[in-house]
């Protein structure tokens, strides 16, 4: 239950044993492009098709419901990030409120949220690539390479090329690799309003009925599984140590960004399923283009939207890869994952060495594991993280009640207690499969924690080790 106090994470962060230290170069604008990077992806290009065949047409409901969720669980994360502006994110937002063991577990359920989550984001690149290659070319990969293994694939190449791409911008520069996003979210916010303004154009009310055929079972678990088109707000926080005036920047970057997606995700439900009926729009690969291809009746179009979402993948990849490199670099300065993860390159002031280890170790799962058994676990575990930042959030007001914030959340701790309970709510609809699945997780996350983490603590070893001068510990 060892505890580091919010001045004691930032003077840490500080000061960095290697001697070389992350720059802070990240504008507001490019914080928010960063956001929307990590968050428009899969989820929407690839994983609508999946929420269709739950909710129906209320498909647009579940959207919605995702977003409340996320929304309470916004407010804890930017009162949290303005509070404690540091890299790690959740780990170190439970390690300055909860203690060392709890911290841990969050770091091992991110690697589901961050490292997981991209080999997910990965594997649907290669579907829209084959639409793409068709609409241009004719041909197509095959799909035994191409494809999600389990429905077609047997390795997916091109999630691997992509992990790859990613790594190689990432290992560059976070100044190069925020330019890169920027850009690429103008590009996929373009393509997503382009798909709207096509597909509202064969409207027809007809297509909303049956409004909820699965009713309320039908719209949580269509819910859970929009969830992931929302993973990745929370990697705002991640950038604590390379954004300018943070305490204000990355409060109003997590705002921004919630509102624009939610709104966009919902006009796309909608525009899809009064485009095309929802049971032509269930359990399809890149439905969007197909979507787009039915009512201009040609390829291009659904050309166009999967060069957008080729695009979009490409850039969640890049950003959620950017926060599991930072979230272990954090729990590296801790002593609780081997040192090589908290290496920063004096030349890119990038920690280059843990950006590849994370694209080999997780490109793995996204060439060979199923797209739906990764993108279950992906969200039960975020959810699990989210639940624990409002349970945070409460906890920092009652530590560090003079902690120094540009933001606070409403109604609190109304509103944190409502986060939690929407969080346990989209985990029950995550399916018994998915729990039996996590809970195996956990228990490994537990063993890795009593037989390496707590043994190479260095706060139990003492400040002097993390290389800092002595501070008072707070013990729980």
């Amino acid at each position: 239950m060892r505890i580091k106090s919010p001045a004691q994470l930032v003077a840490d962060s500080g000061a960095d044993l290697e001697g070389h230290g992350l720059r802070r170069t990240m504008g507001l604008f490019q914080l928010v492009c960063f956001g929307v990077g990590a968050i428009v992806g899969t989820g929407i290009f690839v994983g609508l098709s999946d929420s269709v065949s739950e909710a129906g047409p209320a498909v647009v409901v579940s959207f919605a419901l995702a977003a409340i969720t996320c929304v309470f669980t916004a407010f804890s994360f930017a009162e949290l990030g303005s509070a404690i502006p540091v890299s790690g994110s959740s780990y170190s937002f439970a390690y300055a409120t909860l203690g060392e063991r709890t911290a841990f577990l969050v770091g091992w359920c991110l690697l589901l949220e961050y490292g997981v989550s991209a080999s997910a984001v990965a594997v649907g690149w290669g579907q829209y690539l084959n639409e793409l290659l068709h609409s241009l070319t004719g041909l197509s990969l095959p799909a035994a390479l191409s494809a999600p293994p389990g429905d077609g694939g047997v390795v997916n190449i091109p999630a691997v090329v992509v992990m790859v791409l990613a790594a190689l911008l990432l290992a560059r520069g976070v100044r190069e690799s925020a330019r890169a996003t920027a850009v690429m979210a103008v590009v996929k916010i373009a393509i997503l309003v382009l798909f709207c303004a096509i597909a509202f154009t064969a409207y027809t009310s007809d297509n909303l009925s049956p409004f909820s055929p699965h009713h309320l079972a039908g719209i949580t678990s269509g819910a859970s599984l929009a969830f992931f088109s929302y993973i990745g707000f929370d990697a705002i926080t991640t950038a604590g140590e390379e954004v300018k005036n943070p305490r204000r920047n990355i409060p109003l970057a997590i705002m921004i960004c919630i509102g624009v997606v939610t709104l966009l995700y919902c006009l796309v439900a909608l525009a899809a399923i009064g485009a095309m009926s929802a049971d032509d729009v269930a359990d399809r690969p890149a439905a969007l283009s197909l979507i787009v291809n039915d009512v201009t009746g040609s390829t291009v179009g659904g050309g166009v939207i999967a060069f957008g979402a080729l695009v979009a993948i490409a850039s969640v990849v890049l950003a959620v890869m950017y926060g599991q490199t930072r979230i272990l670099l954090s729990m590296s300065r801790d002593g609780l994952v081997p040192r090589v993860f908290e290496r920063v390159s004096p030349k890119t002031s990038t920690p280059v060495a843990g950006t590849w280890i994370v694209a080999a170790t997780f490109a793995v799962p996204a060439a060979v594991v199923p797209l739906d058994v990764v993108m279950n676990l992906t969200t039960i575990g975020t959810l699990a993280v989210m639940a624990v930042v409002n349970v945070a959030v409460i906890a920092l007001r009652r530590r560090y009640p003079d902690t120094e914030t540009r933001f606070r959340v409403p109604f609190h701790p109304v509103t944190p207690a409502l986060g939690v309970a929407c969080c346990l709510y989209l985990m029950w609809g995550t399916g018994r499969a998915t729990w039996l699945q996590f809970s195996v997780f956990l228990l490994a996350g537990a063993v890795v924690y009593a037989l390496y983490g707590r043994r190479n603590s260095r706060l139990a070893a003492g400040p002097r080790q993390a290389g800092t001068e002595p501070k008072p510990l707070v013990d729980a």
